[in-house]
């Protein structure tokens, strides 16, 4: 039964993760992630160190994807219009005129977003979950597709506020991008600069084709025995080992993950593997207790809980 999609769609994906692998060397399986979290209809937050490609990977797959690609820093003195936008007096048309914040493109990249006050970052909880904002009153429709790709410090880091966990909770993924190995830092030095390189990519996919692999990522079949392992997974963590299980909503962003993932891997119906493989990622920002947090947190759950 594992038996591989031979299809347009397919050989899409398979180009489009190969096409960013030539900027972000050695990291593969982060690749899929990021992809499988888009094609999930999710958020995606990265946290690690600075410097190691966070930045370069969200400039990529936007490219890559033929999105309006918005970038903001954020900082301490950052403010919610700076994100959203504002009206403006425009004198000759003796009115208020709406000038949008960057928070109007297809893949906005929060960079550092634990370096902004908690206002700001309470900002983008409707635009994240809505796809939508409320300015002055009136509501306005962000662009679709909508996903952010939010980048954040260690939280040992100096001038870093945490996330609220409802802001957390609003992002389908957690990675870390990790140092490169020696191999793939040898590329680095040796090769183009990347964002040269970014600069010279071309988009993959045109007009609707996005919406179609988002649809078929969502078509894809989850029989009635992963149902039950994804269940029974989300019961284990509720069992008390950690301070809160896995809600619902991240009961549904796993499956949702993990048919995204078996469309990447070229199958049309998802094995326990594909939810293995995308688990780490759906909990590590929403499991926290004794001697599991982050991508452990996703392993103890792996091995506590058997195969169907």
């Amino acid at each position: 039964m594992n038996k591989r999609l031979d299809s347009p769609l397919a050989a899409q994906l398979v180009e489009l993760v190969d096409q960013i692998a030539t900027i972000i060397v050695g990291k593969r399986a982060q690749i899929e992630d990021c992809v499988a979290c888009l094609l999930a209809g999710g958020h995606l937050l990265i946290e690690d160190v600075p410097g190691v490609g966070k930045t370069t990977l969200a400039h990529a797959l936007a490219v890559s994807l033929g999105l309006r690609f918005s970038r903001t820093q954020f900082t301490a003195d950052l403010m919610p219009s700076d994100l959203i936008g504002v009206s403006v007096y425009e004198r000759s048309k003796e009115t208020f005129v709406f000038h949008p914040g960057p928070v109007f493109a297809q893949v906005l990249l929060a960079d550092e977003i634990n370096r902004a006050g908690p206002k700001t970052q309470s900002a983008l909880l409707e635009a994240m979950e809505e796809h939508q904002v409320s300015v002055e009153g009136q509501t306005r429709p962000l662009p679709e597709p909508f996903f952010v790709i939010a980048t954040q410090n260690p939280a040992h880091q100096i001038g870093t506020f945490p996330l609220p966990e409802s802001q957390l909770d609003r992002f389908l993924m957690r990675i870390e991008l990790g140092y490169p190995d020696r191999d793939a830092e040898r590329a680095l030095l040796a090769g183009t600069d990347r964002r040269q390189m970014v600069a010279a990519l071309s988009p993959l996919l045109q007009g609707d084709a996005l919406r179609a692999l988002q649809d078929a990522a969502a078509a894809v079949h989850a029989s009635a025995a992963l149902i039950d392992y994804v269940q029974a997974l989300a019961e284990c963590s509720r069992g008390g080992a950690f301070a809160h299980g896995l809600s619902p909503r991240a009961t549904l962003g796993l499956l949702a993950a993990a048919r995204a993932w078996a469309l990447i891997e070229g199958r049309p119906h998802v094995l326990p593997e594909d939810v293995q493989a995308v688990l780490p990622g759906v909990v590590a920002h929403r499991l926290h207790g004794e001697g599991a947090s982050g991508t452990t947190a996703g392993k103890q759950l792996i091995e506590a809980v058997p195969l169907p």
